[in-house]
C-alpha cells in the first residue's frame, strides 16, 4: 500500500527589505504555497519622495501570493488597534501552518507567535548569539569578525533570543562590504529555509537549541550620526567602518564645508603616518588618498563621493576635486567631549 504524500506547508511570511524578498522568492520557487505575506507600510523614496512598496510586497503582488498585509502594528493594545486587529483577525482566518520571518520590523506579540501550529521560523543574519538586534552584518564588519552567517531560530517573545534551529557560518573576507555579505547571507537564508520547510513537511521535527547566555552582543540599528570617520582611531578600525557603512549611510570625511564620502578604503600599517597629526593628507594620487590616523596607521581611500556626484576611483575624483598632501581632514567631537 502506497504511504500518502505529505502536504506542502501553507506558509505565512513576514518581511520587508531585499534580504527577506530573497528568502520569500526561495520559498515560492520551492513549491510552497504562500498563504498571506506581512510587510511593512509603504514608505516615500525617492526623489520625488513617491510612496513606494517593500521589495516583499512588490515580489508577493507580482507573483499573485497573499493577501498582503501592511499593518503599522500587531498589537491590539498598541497604538494602532484597528489594523493590528484586522491583520490578526485575517491571519487567524488564513490559519498557516508555519510563519516565516525575516527583517520584518514590527515586533510579533505572542497572539502572532502562537498562531501557526509550528510556530514562527526568523532568519537571521548571524551567529547568534552574537550580533542580536537590527544591523547584525554591519556590526560584524564594523567589529573585525572574522566570520558571521545565518542562524534559523523558532522565535519567542524576546529579541532574537528563541532557540536555534540551525547555523551555517561564512568567512568575512578582507574585501567584503556590507553590501557583499548581505548579498551572501540572504542567498543562504534562502536556501536554509526551504531546507527547514521541506524537513517539517516530510514530519521531522526540527532539532531547538536554546541559545547560551555567554557571547550575546547587540547590532544597534545604523545612525546616519555614525558615518563620520574619527580619524584618531586606529587604520583597521576605520577601514572596517567603511566597509560596514557600505551602502549606507556611507562613511564620510570633511575638509571645510564638503562632506566626502568613502567607499573603499585600506589600512596602511601602524608607523606610516608618524609624525602627522591624525586626519592630515600625507599623499593623494591615483593609488588612493592616504590619511594619518590616529595610531601612526594611515587610511588608504581609493573610492570617494563628492556631494551630488558619484562614486569615482580616486584617481578620477581627484581631477575635479584635488586634496594635497597638508589637507586637513576636521575631527568630530572627541567621545565624551560637551557639545
Amino acid at each position: 500500500m502506497s504511504q500518502p504524500q505529505p502536504q506542502p506547508l501553507r506558509v505565512a511570511f513576514a518581511g520587508t527589505p531585499e534580504f527577506a524578498r530573497v528568502a520569500l522568492e526561495a520559498i515560492h520557487t520551492a513549491g510552497f504555497p504562500v498563504v498571506a505575506v506581512l510587510s511593512q507600510p509603504d514608505r516615500p523614496a525617492g526623489r520625488g519622495m513617491q510612496l513606494q512598496a517593500s521589495p516583499v510586497k512588490q515580489y508577493a503582488v507580482a507573483n499573485g501570493l497573499g493577501p498582503v498585509l501592511q499593518p503599522r502594528s500587531l498589537r491590539r493594545q498598541g497604538k494602532y488597534p484597528e489594523e493590528a486587529g484586522a491583520a490578526v483577525d485575517a491571519l487567524a482566518d488564513i490559519a498557516p501552518d508555519v510563519m516565516v520571518v525575516a527583517a520584518y520590523g514590527l515586533i510579533l506579540p505572542t497572539e502572532v507567535l502562537t498562531l501557526p501550529r509550528l510556530g514562527c521560523l526568523n532568519i537571521h543574519g548571524s551567529l547568534l548569539p552574537r550580533w542580536r538586534g537590527a544591523a547584525p552584518i554591519h556590526r560584524a564588519i564594523e567589529a573585525g569578525d572574522a566570520e558571521t552567517g545565518i542562524t534559523l531560530m523558532q522565535m519567542d517573545e524576546g529579541l532574537d533570543t528563541g532557540a536555534m534551529l540551525t547555523r551555517e557560518a561564512v568567512p568575512i573576507g578582507p574585501d567584503d562590504s556590507t553590501g557583499t555579505l548581505h548579498d551572501t547571507l540572504a542567498a543562504l537564508g534562502g536556501r536554509m529555509i526551504v531546507d527547514a520547510l521541506k524537513q517539517l513537511a516530510e514530519g521531522r521535527a526540527l532539532a531547538a537549541t536554546p541559545q547560551p547566555e555567554d557571547g550575546v552582543t547587540y547590532a544597534e540599528k545604523i545612525g546616519k550620526d555614525e558615518a563620520p570617520l574619527d580619524l584618531r582611531r586606529p587604520a583597521t578600525a576605520l577601514a572596517n567602518q567603511v566597509r560596514a557603512f557600505n551602502p549606507f549611510p556611507g562613511a564620510t570625511v570633511q575638509v571645510g564645508d564638503t562632506v566626502i564620502k568613502c567607499w573603499k578604503a585600506l589600512p596602511l600599517a601602524a608607523g606610516s603616518s608618524l609624525p602627522h597629526p591624525a586626519g592630515t593628507v600625507l599623499a593623494s594620487d591615483a593609488g588612493g588618498v592616504i590619511i594619518a590616523c590616529g595610531d601612526g596607521s594611515a587610511l588608504q581611500v581609493t573610492e570617494l563621493q563628492k556631494p551630488g556626484g558619484r562614486r569615482q576611483p580616486a584617481q578620477q575624483f581627484l581631477q575635479g576635486m584635488p586634496l594635497p598632501p597638508g589637507t586637513r581632514f576636521l575631527l568630530p567631537p572627541a567621545a565624551g567631549a560637551q557639545a
